[in-house]
């Protein structure tokens, strides 16, 4: 692939046509900052919008977004399944009712439990059906979040199969709340299915707690993108980025994602990027998006002192002259149904449904603020995560901290990486660059 820098500019010129869990948050070993960074910017922000992407500025963002993402694109693609009629659908294992109560759109959703510790599996037919060039995104929520995996998995008619797969959801309860999922291709047989010739669809609840539960609503469809898409995101604004991974990346002409926190950078801690860094790496075509106070923020139990923070963390990155405000990185990947709620206000797009194995997602049909990733731990997964984006046509967002943390590999792997995503088809991302793929829906 080329080495010429994927920057936002240079994308949209290209573009303006069409446009485990003890690795999952930061490395352990950096102790958290309890207090915001605060600042004197104001709503007024000047940012100027590109009109062909709603919510993607040029230059700095406003403070507070122009309208809700997650709401404006609750619903993206054609409706395929919406539950309405659940005769069609069999519970192989566990247990599945309509529930009129919960439901993320129509009269009822498809309400899944499990049996103890076994995993859950309801299925439908798929005869007639024609997915070809098709991803897959639906509604789910579920009281047992963590330790669960969400398989969409289709069977052709000679047995083949092709399956999409959520590995771990983030979300934090007891305030738990509906959220898009369109996960990317977890595996597939080496014969390809033919999905034109489909037996059945499987919703697949895979578990290792002692029972689980999820509903799910609005199964809906959408085309896939002509290739594949890898973002580099690193987190918490270490000084091993700068002087060791940015210079790989200036070499291929890879864009990072970088998601600093404030506080750290104002103490000048021993290890941490300072200011001047930071801005200099945006002017290489890095992309600096909100961290922000490095605790969880489904902590916070104030819907006052949930908005105060998140208005203080985006502030800082403004007055700092951040392009990338506009999207956030969940610290410790903490978020609930409120914090979302609160969230849209600010930020347009982020995450993240975090995971140690092959975490993808389509382009088009994701829940704007609840991404999945994939941990950067291990070479081997993070090469099958990019080869599955340039075969399926699907994004991989991969995350490093610290080349001295279990959670990165190290830096002759990270090397090896690079090389490896230089030498496969897909294209360098910023959030930008996935937004705008967002927006045109398929």
């Amino acid at each position: 692939m080329s080495r010429k820098r994927a920057t936002r500019r240079r994308f949209l010129a290209l573009s303006g046509a069409t446009g485990i869990a003890g690795m999952a948050g930061c490395a352990d070993r950096i102790e958290s900052a309890t207090d915001a960074v605060g600042g004197d910017s104001s709503a007024e922000t000047p940012g100027g919008s590109d009109d062909s992407t709603p919510g993607l500025t040029d230059g700095v963002p406003p403070l507070e977004t122009a309208f809700d993402s997650r709401d404006r694109y609750r619903k993206p693609g054609e409706s395929f399944d919406d539950f309405a009629d659940l005769d069609r659908w069999t519970v192989s294992q566990g247990s599945g009712d309509a529930d009129t109560d919960v439901v993320f759109d129509g009269e009822q959703s498809f309400k899944l439990r499990s049996n103890g510790s076994e995993n859950i599996v309801a299925e439908r037919s798929l005869e007639g059906e024609d997915l070809t060039e098709t991803d897959l995104s639906v509604a789910i929520r579920t009281t047992t979040p963590q330790s669960i995996a969400v398989n969409l998995r289709l069977v052709d008619q000679f047995g083949s199969e092709k399956v999409y797969s959520l590995r771990e959801i983030r979300y934090r309860a007891p305030d738990v709340g509906w959220f898009r999922t369109s996960p990317g291709v977890f595996q597939q047989d080496d014969v390809d299915p033919s999905l034109d010739y489909l037996d059945r669809l499987e919703i697949q609840v895979l578990h290792s707690m002692p029972e689980a539960e999820l509903w799910v609503d609005d199964l809906r469809t959408h085309g896939t993108p002509d290739q594949g898409y890898v973002m580099l995101s690193w987190d918490d604004g270490m000084r091993d980025y700068y002087e060791t991974a940015a210079p790989l990346h200036d070499e291929y002409g890879f864009p990072a994602v970088q998601a600093p926190i404030p506080r750290w950078v104002e103490q000048s801690r021993d290890g941490v990027m300072s200011l001047s860094e930071l801005q200099e790496r945006q002017d290489a075509g890095d992309q600096i998006v909100v961290h922000g106070t490095h605790d969880p923020i489904h902590e916070l139990d104030d819907e006052g002192a949930l908005d105060e923070r998140l208005r203080n963390d985006k502030r800082w990155y403004i007055d700092n002259g951040f392009e990338g405000a506009n999207y956030i990185v969940h610290p410790h990947n903490s978020f609930d149904r409120t914090s979302l709620e609160r969230a849209t206000d600010y930020h347009y797009c982020g995450g993240f449904n975090q995971s140690g194995s092959v975490n993808t997602t389509s382009v088009y049909g994701f829940d704007p603020l609840a991404l999945p990733r994939t941990i950067g731990h291990d070479l081997g997964i993070s090469k099958r995560s990019v080869d599955l984006a340039a075969r399926h046509n699907q994004c991989t967002i991969l995350n490093f901290h610290t080349f001295d943390a279990t959670n990165t590999m190290p830096t002759a792997d990270y090397e090896a990486l690079l090389e490896h995503i230089d030498s496969a088809d897909v294209e360098v991302i910023t959030f930008d660059d996935l937004w705008r793929l967002r927006t045109n829906d398929g």
